[in-house]
This record gives structure tokens, sequence and C-alpha cells, in this order.
């Protein structure tokens, strides 16, 4: 009788025992009692009813990642080939996403499969809308737009896409080379129009220099002529002066001013001996050439008074 009574405690301790469940962090177990969904069970120790409740599936609800290979064709039936990578995960822990999640596919690699085409297939479709040298400007808008479009998808699944990262577009060989190609004519094209707007600044620039020069010795030639003009117009107003007084002196003494006058002959006769740097100056030495010459130094003289200066007394 005692034998009897302990093996009744054994299975008693076998079925209450059976009925304690561990779950994991970050996962959900699905319970189901005769093939149907009766609750869930969230992380930590938890009672389910020994025999009769079935843990169905349990669910991880961290993120997931699978990396893709596939291929497209462009508008211009360019061949594309893709390497990217997906980031999903269950939507969220509320018992009703979890209910979708484990009973929406009969396995997880039902789900990858199903999940795969989706995404092939919405990038094919934007693809085939686009020309080949528009492809790799619109990374980032085909990226939004297939995240757009699976994300509806997704969520009737009970997930959703957190990431989609495209990280290698390549063409065929022959594209490759064309683009290539391209680029380094595109390149040279840009040099050699940033050497042409080099050349036309520094000649620009240089012709701006040489009129700026050209200017700046216009107003000093300029500023010249007018000091040597004041020179001159001086030393006109002083010979003036000085003949004026020696007049004045020789008049006052009773002597004749026709003196000053040949002194003055004598004295350009003078220097052009001097000074006259081997040059052949003709002049007419004769009694009645010195008369001429006389004869029109004083009409000079009788022509007025100067300005400023005082009057020769004829």
């Amino acid at each position: 009788m005692e034998i009897l009574n302990y093996w009744w405690l054994l299975v008693l301790l076998f079925i209450v025992f059976s009925g304690l469940v561990t779950v994991n962090q970050a996962t959900i177990a699905v319970i189901t009692m005769f093939g149907k969904y009766q609750r869930i069970l969230r992380p930590g120790l938890n009672f389910k009813i020994p025999i009769l409740e079935q843990i169905y599936r349990r669910i991880s609800i961290q993120n997931r990642s699978v990396e893709l290979e596939f291929q497209a064709v462009t508008q211009d039936q360019a061949n594309v080939y893709f390497k990217s990578m997906l980031l999903y995960a269950v939507m969220n822990a509320e018992e009703e996403t979890i209910k979708k999640v484990a009973f929406k596919f009969i396995s997880d690699k039902d789900l990858m499969q199903a999940l795969v085409r989706t995404i092939e297939g919405n990038i094919r479709s934007y693809v085939a809308t686009k020309r080949q040298s528009e492809i790799l400007g619109l990374r980032k808008d085909l990226v939004e737009s297939v995240k757009f479009e699976v994300d509806h998808v997704l969520e009737d699944w009970g997930y959703h896409l957190l990431d989609l990262q495209i990280n290698d577009i390549t063409f065929d060989k022959a594209i490759m080379e064309s683009m290539s190609k391209v680029v380094a004519s595109n390149n040279l094209k840009a040099a050699a129009e940033n050497e042409g707007q080099a050349l036309l600044i520094t000649k620009t620039k240089g012709a701006e220099a040489e009129g700026n020069a050209i200017k700046i010795a216009a107003e000093a030639e300029r500023e010249a002529a007018r000091l040597r003009g004041q020179g001159v117009a001086l030393f006109r107003e002083e010979v003036a002066r000085g003949m004026s007084q020696a007049a004045e002196q020789m008049k006052q003494a009773n002597l004749d001013t026709n003196v000053i006058l040949f002194s003055m002959w004598t004295e350009a006769i003078k220097n052009f001996a001097e000074y006259g740097k081997g040059n052949v100056i003709f002049l007419d030495g004769s009694t009645e050439g010195m008369q001429k010459t006389m004869n029109q130094l004083m009409a000079m003289l009788k022509m007025g008074p100067v300005p400023g200066n005082n009057n020769f007394d004829q």
C-alpha cells in the first residue's frame, strides 16, 4: 500500500512538472489544445495544462537578416545584378500579431521564400521602368519604393521591414566598360573646360593689368607734360622779366636797347656751337643776313607787351 502511494506521488509530481514551461527572453510561445489555438506564453516561467496543451511554436521577436542576390532587366534591356541585405522582424508582441506569424506559413522556409520573391519582384518591377543609365543614381529611390510596397504585404504576415540595403549594383562587362569610357571622356571634357576657363581668366587679368599700366603711364605722361609746360612758361616769364629790366637800365643809361638783341643772338650762336653734338646748322653770317635777323627780332619786340611783365620802350 505504501509503494502504491509512492507511485501516485511520483505520477502527480511528473504531471505538475510537465506543466511548467520556460520561455526565453525575446521569444513568445504559442499554445494549442487539440490542434486549436489557445493562448500565448511570454518570457519567463509559465504553466500549461499537462498533456492537453501543447507548445505549437516558439516565435522569436528579434531582428532577422537575409542576403539576397538576383538579376533584373532595365527598360533598355540591360542586365542589372543586385546584392542586398534585408532586415526584418515580427511587428510587435501583441497576441493578434503572434497568431498571424504562427499560422500564416507552415514553416520559416516558406516565409523566407515568399519574402525573397516579394522583394525581388518589386525591385524588378521598378528597374523595368528605368533606363540603365538611371539605375545607379536612383539607388535611394529604389530602396524607398520597395520598402513602401513590401511593408503592406509584410504587415499582413505579422512582420515589419526594418531596412533594405542594396550593397552592390553591377552590369554586364560590356556595359561596365562603356560606362567607364563615358566617365573618362566626361572627366577629360571637364578638365579641358577648366583649363580653358583658367586660360581665359589669365588672359583677362593680363589684359586688365596691361590696360591699368597704360592708363597709369598716360596719367604720368600727362602730369609730366603739364609740369614741363609750367616750367617753360616760368622760364619765358623770367626771360621776359630779365629783358625788361635790362632794357629799362639801358634806357636810363642812354644806351641802345638793340644791344640786348645782339647779345641774345651771339649767345644763341654760342649754344649752337657747344651743344650741337655734331649736327649741322646753317646760319647766314653775312652783314645783310645779320641785319635781317635783327630786324625780325625788333619786329617781335614791337608786337606788344608780354602779359604779366614790363614793356620794352621803343
